[in-house]
């Protein structure tokens, strides 16, 4: 703890570096820049406590990483961290906040300190160094984790290239500031005014420490509401500054009226709270640069490289919404649950997650290892799932289906989202198999398989009740399974698609169907088809004009919405980080282009038309866009245009609309061969309204549909994560989207929402020039959208859960006929709770407690109110709140809903969230 002193200012210097494990070289590049910085480190501390302490950026990885190379230096490293000299932590590592999801956040904040705690005390320091703007929930993960502060870098000051801070005001009068979130939460924000690096390289020497400090004292000055002014004595891939403490000697011989300091972040924040602060400006929820003029913001990497967002999405959701709620289930039916399969899965997906990763603005070489890693972390999800099913399928009550003979095939559906769903599932089974242990040759096993007549296949549910389905027949096939304490199992077998609906599976649940023969009047004729070029159901009338746009009307509210689905197209001369609009140009769409429509699906569960366009556009950015790039001129500031050379794009859509259906599905793909542009797709709402709503991190945020008065970049793109909603007081339109992380709301007369499918451009931006071809995304794309009209409050009438539960893909397993303790429709939860979203269901690696998380949507008061299954083997006992470390807080009260036996019993909870609060709960077996 740095004293107090008589002396008028205090300037403390904590030397640091910001690691960005890859971004305009590759990671094993940066690796090895980092073993040397690492071990510079620890020679520099050896030499004895001249040289006081190093932040070593707030992420445990960089930890693995040195160590991956130099295990040896476990000990001499750990000395260090127990000893305080390196302070290691929160985070594993540094995410992007906006393209991220509120679960990946917490299990970055979980894992960082499970990890920093093997080697001494995780930081308790809230660090956004270089965070591309912060979401409005930050003050309220930070207090749930222990942190009363943050320190950030960028969000309300604007900052232009090579990081060069602006000198126009900002929201707060000072670099200290409250920071308020949502729900009420506040921490002490500091604000790095004069950038993370403001004590880099002090000079040693007289003359240039005279000068260095003139500058710099009066920098910090201007934004200081105390006398403890703060110092980052690094940089990006910084070197340590082995002669700081020689530096900070010189400073104190030409400055003796000021203390300085070689200090840490718990030291700073000590001095400040302690000094005489004047009132500080409340800055709320989020900080998104929105009160700057619009070119710093690093908004338009939500668009850059679309397939590493795509993939991240479903990574993500593989994870969070799949695979641990089943690994839970199982879990509660005995089965041990994989915690190091899954820290290992989150790993590997959280590596994606730095800002220059996930962002997509780094070279070519970084972002093919992040697919690779992609990949990774979804095989393990994978395989985690199909462990899970297999448990839990081989548990559940199948012999009402004996009734069907031996053929009878026993599907389970599997719905891992926290509410009730119904939907169009798909799932590929075996009708038969001959394995090759039975000793048949090849040929006799193709010929038996061939040989199966499949007429009469029909889907029944439980009570035996046919379900309209389509079964398509695959034909001969191989397989194999993988037993526990066997070799591989290899076979041949006649497979079958199956597609249905399947309707009212139970919240993190199941339902139970079966493929079986039977002589069947069910009517399969019914069609959602409507007149030449129209679709309906219970809740919607769908009409495609000839442009290849649509009506949409909702039956529920009698509004209609028109010209849905037209594309959009421009030019982009910008970079990876941000768009820029050829001056003057006119945008291209395909609102006079005429399509070529065709029915493709016309099924008693759904009904789909295909739209197909053939759009001639520029192919690239005239010559004078490499000119401009090579001369480093700023991208708002150039000239290049498009060329007069032209292309086809072929963009062929898919309109569905299913019986049940809250919503219309949309699957656009098209083979990119153009380079410098932008598609989007717009949806027109002609709703009345100023602000408009979108999915954040654990909150609906509102945001103004016109920007700020400072604001001067003529695009006004913003993140999203699932959805954004623009509504009126009794109607409302939300566009969902998987991995489409771009929007913006035109102030175009419509409040059209226009979502980003692929933004395609050559260079990387920021410093200098680095050439990323690849970011062109040359080739194969496909998109996914769902359009969800609701009756003016996403939240309560039920589009926000139609919108989650589009980000959650069905799983299916098929199982044998046999007995079980789980009925055929099972859930191990209930829960009810108006505006609450559902968020997690895991179970804690030390206690072994399920931990379950949903957080308000809305900014009033709800009860939520929650219930185990009577089904369930193992009782839980009782049941408390926690924060997002899984750190209990307080029990909560049951009561007994269920005494029909003791074994059975059943027993309820309830809570109050408070407005836009973060609820987790723990069960105790």
């Amino acid at each position: 703890m740095t004293k107090p002193t008589s002396k008028s200012k205090r300037a403390h210097i904590i030397s640091h570096t910001h690691w960005d494990r890859e971004w305009y070289l590759p990671y094993e590049k940066h690796h090895m820049r980092l073993v040397q910085l690492v071990d510079a480190l620890l020679d520099q501390l050896d030499q004895g406590p001249d040289f006081k302490s190093f932040y070593l950026d707030g992420q445990t990885i960089i930890i693995d990483d040195y160590l991956q190379v130099r295990p040896e230096q476990k000990e001499r490293l750990e000395k260090h961290i127990r000893d305080g000299r390196i302070v290691i932590g929160p985070w594993y590592i540094l995410q992007d906040a906006f393209l991220t999801s509120g679960e990946a956040n917490v299990r970055n904040m979980q894992v960082g300190h499970r990890d920093a705690k093997r080697y001494g005390t995780p930081s308790k320091i809230g660090y956004f160094p270089d965070t591309f703007g912060l979401v409005g929930q930050t003050p309220q993960l930070m207090l749930q984790s222990g942190i009363d502060n943050v320190f950030f870098g960028r969000g309300v000051k604007p900052t232009g290239f090579n990081n060069m801070v602006s000198d126009d005001g900002y929201e707060s009068s000072f670099s200290e500031l409250m920071w308020e979130g949502p729900d009420g939460s506040k921490v002490l924000g500091v604000l790095f005014a004069n950038w993370y690096s403001n004590g880099n390289e002090v000079p040693v020497d007289e003359a240039s420490a005279r000068k260095f400090w003139e500058t710099k004292l009066a920098d910090a000055e201007k934004y200081a509401s105390t006398n403890e002014l703060l110092y980052m004595n690094g940089c990006d891939h910084q070197p340590i500054q082995k002669d700081l403490p020689e530096a900070i000697r010189m400073a104190e011989q030409l400055y003796p009226d000021i203390e300085f300091v070689h200090s840490n972040f718990p030291d700073y924040l000590s001095a400040l709270k302690a000094s005489a602060v004047q009132e500080l400006s409340v800055v709320k929820g989020e900080l998104r640069s929105q009160r700057t003029d619009g070119w710093g913001t690093l908004v338009n990497t939500a668009s850059a490289r679309v397939y590493l967002k795509q993939m991240n999405q479903l990574g993500q959701s593989m994870l969070e919404k799949v695979a641990e709620p089943l690994a839970s289930f199982a879990h509660l039916l005995g089965h041990p649950y994989p915690h190091d399969q899954f820290t290992y899965a989150w790993k590997t997906l959280m590596q994606n997650h730095p800002h220059d990763s996930i962002c997509g603005c780094s070279v070519d070489e970084v972002h093919r290892e992040m697919v690779t890693r992609f990949d990774k972390s979804r095989h393990v999800a994978e395989a985690l799932i199909e462990d899970s099913t297999s448990q839990i399928a081989a548990a559940v009550d199948t012999s009402t289906f004996e009734r069907y003979g031996e053929e009878a095939r026993p599907v389970v559906v599997f719905n891992t989202s926290g509410w009730e769903r119904s939907g169009v599932v798909q799932i590929e089974l075996d009708a038969a198999r001959l394995y090759f242990r039975d000793g048949f040759s090849l040929e006799d096993m193709a010929a038996k398989m061939n040989a199966i007549d499949l007429s009469g296949r029909i889907l029944v549910d439980e009570e035996g009740k046919p379900v309209p389905c389509t079964v398509e027949d695959l034909g001969l096939q191989f397989g194999y399974d993988l037993p526990d304490d066997r070799f591989r199992q290899p076979y041949s077998c006649r497979r079958v698609s199956i597609t249905f609906e399947a309707e009212n599976v139970p919240a993190l649940g199941l339902k139970t169907y079966a493929l079986v023969r039977m002589d069947s009047n069910a009517a399969n004729s019914n069609t959602l088809l409507r007149g030449e070029r129209g679709m309906e159901n219970e809740y919607f009338i769908v009409n495609i004009a000839d442009n290849g746009s649509f009506a949409l009307t909702d039956k529920r509210t009698g509004r209609t919405y028109k010209d849905l689905g037209v594309y959009e197209n421009v030019g982009d001369i910008g970079n990876e980080y941000m768009f820029k609009q050829p001056e003057n140009e006119v945008a291209l769409t395909t609102k006079d282009l005429r399509a070529e429509i065709r029915v493709i699906e016309d099924a008693p569960y759904r009904a789909s038309y295909e739209i197909v366009h053939h759009w001639e556009i520029p192919e690239s950015a005239d010559e004078s866009l490499d000119r401009e790039q090579r001369e480093l001129i700023y991208y708002p500031h150039r000239k290049a245009q498009r060329s007069k050379q032209m292309v086809t794009l072929k963009i062929r859509t898919i309109v569905s609309l299913s019986r049940s259906g809250k919503g219309i599905k949309l699957e656009t793909t098209f083979n990119n061969q153009a380079k410098d542009h932008r598609v989007r797709a717009l949806f027109p709402t002609d709703l009345t309204s100023a602000v408009h709503h979108v999915d954040s991190m654990f909150e609906i945020a509102t945001r103004d549909n016109t920007p700020a008065p400072e604001w001067q970049n003529p695009s006004n793109t913003q993140h999203q994560q699932s959805f954004v909603d623009v509504s009126e007081d009794q109607v409302g339109l939300v566009v969902a989207n998987l991995g489409l992380n771009e929007y913006e709301v035109l102030e175009d007369g419509r409040n059209t929402i226009a979502v980003t499918l692929l933004r395609a451009v050559g260079e990387l931006g920021d410093w200098g020039l680095f050439p990323t071809p690849e970011a062109q995304c040359l080739g194969e794309h496909s998109f996914q959208m769902e359009i969800i009209p609701h009756d003016g409050n996403g939240a309560t009438s039920g589009a926000y859960i139609e919108a989650y539960q589009f980000q959650i893909p069905w799983t299916l397993a098929q199982t044998n006929v046999h007995p079980g303790f789980l009925t055929p429709s099972n859930t191990p939860f209930e829960w009810q709770g108006e505006g609450l979203a559902f968020s997690s269901l895991k179970v804690n690696e030390d206690s072994g407690d399920l931990m379950l998380r949903w957080y308000n949507m809305g900014s009033n008061t709800t009860e939520l109110k929650f219930a185990a299954s009577e089904s369930i083997p193992q009782a839980l006992e009782d049941a408390y709140q926690s924060n997002i470390l899984e750190e209990e807080t307080g029990k909560l009260n049951d009561s007994v809903v269920n005494e029909s036996s003791a074994a059975l019993a059943s027993k309820e909870w309830a809570l109050q969230a408070g407005p836009c609060e973060i609820v987790t709960v723990g069960l105790r077996r």
